[in-house]
């Protein structure tokens, strides 16, 4: 990390100094790591985020590696980067495939390898050798579109390999620890069968659940009842020939593979609070971390991959940018969020407003607690977003837009020189913008009817554009809409204006979005009628009292 990349005007001494008290929680986090190496030093700090290769990535993996790449960062600036760091993006695609999922092809065939690990189930998909190895390609595809800089690690090959063989002869040496770690946990029924160790039968390839009825710590093995048999089966523990259930299995892994920091989900804190205590009866130390809130749908209910509620991660590029889904990822991961599709315009104009922001933020600290800061490793790029989302969709419901040469049409009367190829960001929201009116925005499009009060003021403010200048500017249209609304019933007495006068309630405002456009809410109108253009909006005007009459 060089001083031009963090900035010309700070040193990197000094930017750690005001890291130290910053209060931005991805150096909250990364200061946790900076004390653990304190008590204990070591050369190499390794992050983990964990997959589940039983379904495609989602929306929550790319908020759990986005949130570590951030508290990577923060703890390379805080350690002077004199600290090598890795990101280890793992893939726990040894487990036995449970049931078959709702949204692959094959079903049938996919059902005969029920029990088997994910990389021994046949790609329903038929572009790679298994099924693990078919949700791998498309993590490491989903990590590589975002940039991120990790090292990809499967669980069948850490196994096969004999890298996890020491750590599992000291879980097995540990068993009894383990299990009384385990037992209490479980239901009664689970624990009278319940082993740390699951063997891989040799025969079906199936990942066995089985009860152990012996032990060897010397020999390396554990001893089982062939479920169909009934006969003793003796097999190490090391070299793929079993793995173990996930608790135990994540806090070997820790230990195996020296994790200092790893996020979980809120539903899994009591899972971490296990793995944490099997992490120690191995002699290890449980990596820091925090538990996230979890993503809420529309009704307020837990996204669930298999109920389909909620937004996924392709859903959310459809309308808006990477950037704009990192905002989401950066803003109080402990805090419960809605994920769904009225979140996206407002993530996206907040985004821009953040960027806009940080060169005129003078103090550095005001710097670090800037969130594109951290979206963008310290080096946020230059703002270049002369029209905001909300203005865009306002343009596109306005004129339903069907292509995006008509909203350029809009844009490049009101910024002369502004075209796709001088402002790609632009051309790119123009797209998201298109979708997100078709997708959700036309459905739902109800014209409200004008009182009459209503529309007398509608015709007066008619009347009051037509007679502008058509160089007029934004303000001055602003000017002329706030004087026509100032009348009852649209005064809001508490509010007062320069002159003494009562000022202009949102319910004028409102009013014009609901009865001209459709729609709740919208930018600001004086904005909006100088990119729409004025004879625009008088037509605009005249439709919607045309409609009422």
């Amino acid at each position: 990390m060089t001083t031009a990349e963090i900035a010309p005007q700070i040193t990197p001494d000094e930017l750690k100094k005001l890291a130290e008290q910053s209060n931005a929680w991805p150096f909250e986090e990364a200061r946790k790591i900076v004390a653990r190496l304190k008590a204990k030093p070591k050369d190499e700090v390794i992050f983990e985020t964990g997959y589940g290769p039983s379904g495609l990535p989602h929306i929550g993996t790319f908020g759990e590696v986005a949130r570590t790449t951030m508290v990577r960062h923060a703890f390379r600036v805080l350690t002077g980067d004199k600290v090598k760091t890795r990101l280890i993006a793992f893939s726990d695609d040894m487990d036995g495939l449970r049931k078959v999922p709702d949204n692959v092809p094959n079903k049938d065939a996919l059902a005969l390898d029920l029990g088997k690990p994910l990389t021994q189930v046949r790609d329903p998909f038929g572009t790679h050798p298994s099924f693990g190895e078919h949700n791998n390609a498309r993590l490491r595809s989903f990590l590589d579109h975002f940039g991120f800089d990790y090292e990809f690690m499967s669980s069948t090959q850490c196994y096969k390999s004999g890298k996890f063989d020491a750590a599992l002869l000291k879980m097995l040496a540990r068993f009894d620890k383990v299990m009384a770690i385990m037992l209490p946990s479980l239901r009664e029924e689970r624990a009278s069968t319940y082993s740390p160790f699951l063997p891989i039968d040799p025969q079906t390839g199936i990942v066995l659940q089985v009860p152990v009825t012996a032990h060897d710590a010397k020999a390396g093995t554990i001893t089982y009842e062939h479920p169909d048999t009934k006969e003793p089966v003796t097999v190490p523990v090391t070299g793929g020939a079993c793995k173990l259930q996930w608790k135990p299995d994540w806090a070997m892994r820790w230990v195996a593979l020296g994790i200092d920091y790893e996020m979980a989900g809120k539903d899994l804190i009591d899972s971490v609070k296990l793995s944490g205590q099997i992490c120690k009866a191995l002699d290890g130390k449980p990596p820091e971390g925090f538990n996230y809130e979890l993503f809420l749908d529309e009704n307020g209910q837990k996204i669930s991959k298999s109920k389909g509620n909620g937004l996924t991660i392709e859903e959310w590029l459809r309308y808006a940018s990477p950037e704009s889904l990192s905002l989401f990822m950066y803003r109080e991961p402990k805090s419960a969020k809605r994920l769904y599709f009225d979140v996206i315009p407002r993530q996206v104009d907040d985004y821009q407003q953040f960027l806009e922001g940080y060169p005129r933020q003078q103090d550095w600290k005001q710097k670090l607690g800037n969130p594109v800061w951290h979206i963008h490793n310290g080096n946020p790029p230059v703002a270049d977003m002369p029209i905001s989302f909300t203005m865009l969709l306002t343009l596109v419901s306005s004129s339903n837009a069907e292509n995006a040469e008509t909203l350029w049409g809009f844009i490049g009367r009101y910024r002369p020189g502004v075209t796709p190829q001088t402002h790609p960001k632009l051309n790119d929201a123009v797209g998201y913008a298109i979708h997100y009116f078709r997708d959700f925005v036309l459905p739902e499009k109800k014209f409200r009817e004008p009182s009459e009060v209503e529309r007398k003021a509608l015709a007066d403010l008619r009347d009051a554009l037509a007679n502008l200048d058509p160089a007029v500017t934004a303000e001055d249209i602003q000017n002329v809409v706030y004087e026509i609304g100032r009348r009852e019933p649209f005064l809001d007495h508490a509010k007062k204006a320069k002159d003494g006068r009562p000022g202009v309630s949102l319910d004028w405002f409102n009013m014009l979005y609901q009865v001209l456009l459709g729609q709740e809410k919208g930018p600001r109108f004086g904005s909006f009628a100088a990119v729409y253009g004025v004879k625009n909006t008088v037509d605009m005007i005249d439709g919607a009292l045309a409609r009422s009459a």
